[in-house]
């Protein structure tokens, strides 16, 4: 079984690359070699490649810059998704795409369920969803995968901001760092997200028929700012940090993101149990783990 990764320097690419199922072969080339915005490109590493399986793990993923940048987000969070699952099609080729929480608004009091309407608050949501709804139109053989909050060593994420912060804020960079309360949502480990995906690719090269949307996130769900104290109260344990850094609890408006985002980013595993077998990750180990192996 030969994979075609997009995204190819994201964490979930690189965690994919990690876990890599035996016996399998692939190829995960970056934004340089392969731009999913542009189809020359794509058709001629598709022709080249040849892949069983294409992971669409390429996307925009800066929210707020998103804002001012929609035309930029678009082009590879909807023309590039478009662009993969035409080419997927076109070589009868089942396509696993990448998607996010922030399809949805936040303001249902229970986790999301696949079947629940989207309506994103931001750019970056909205691209999404119409990436989402080009793959279900154009390769009928398509697994989408929603997730919330990925962390992992590499990359950008929420996790490696915070160690930053407050490390600065530690060594008397002053102010108190302002965390957000009132949005909620699942903390994803790369490493788990990897591992579902490489579960789900294994049973669809043997059983064609588990096509559709699913939700994969950790678990339990929890503000921002419980999250950033977990990240600290664990790296303090683990050494990495002298103390916990003053941290000031605030609300999304106080914040001022330029990006609104949905207050609640609960995903319902239900179905990805049920069809795979896949229990949610607990994130609270995995960040553990991270943050061991980064002492070491």
């Amino acid at each position: 079984m030969k994979v075609l990764i997009t995204g190819g320097r994201g964490q979930v690419a690189n965690a994919l690359l990690q876990t890599l199922p035996e016996g399998w072969q692939c190829v995960a080339p970056d934004h340089e070699k392969l731009d999913i915005s542009n189809a020359k490109s794509v058709a001629a590493y598709v022709a080249m490649e040849k892949p069983d399986l294409v992971i669409n793990c390429a996307a925009y993923t800066a929210v707020d810059f998103a804002e001012q940048d929609a035309q930029q987000c678009y082009a590879v969070n909807r023309d590039g998704a478009a662009i993969i699952a035409e080419m997927t099609a076109g070589a009868d080729v089942p396509l696993i795409h990448l998607s996010t929480d922030y399809v949805f608004n936040g303001r249902k009091a229970a986790p999301y369920t696949e079947d629940d309407l989207p309506a994103p608050l931001s750019v970056y949501g909205k691209s999404k969803l119409a990436g989402e709804l080009v793959v279900m139109a154009m390769n009928p053989r398509h697994i989408i995968l929603r997730t919330s909050w990925v962390f992992s060593a590499e990359g950008h994420n929420f996790v490696r901001t915070m160690l930053r912060l407050g490390r600065a804020q530690l060594a008397g960079d002053g102010n108190a760092l302002k965390i957000v309360t009132d949005q909620i949502g699942g903390p994803t480990p790369a490493k788990d997200l990897a591992m579902a995906i490489w579960t789900i690719a294994v049973r669809i090269a043997i059983e064609n028929n588990q096509w559709g949307i699913y939700h994969y996130s950790g678990t339990p769900c929890v503000s921002w700012f419980e999250f950033a104290l977990q990240i600290f109260s664990v790296a303090k344990l683990q050494g990495l940090l002298p103390a916990i850094p003053l941290l000031r609890p605030v609300s999304s408006a106080e914040f001022g993101a330029d990006a609104a985002r949905p207050r609640n980013s609960c995903l319902n595993n239900s179905k990805i149990h049920n069809t795979f077998l896949l229990q949610p990750s607990d994130w609270r180990k995995a960040l553990r783990d991270m943050l061991k192996a980064c002492k070491n």
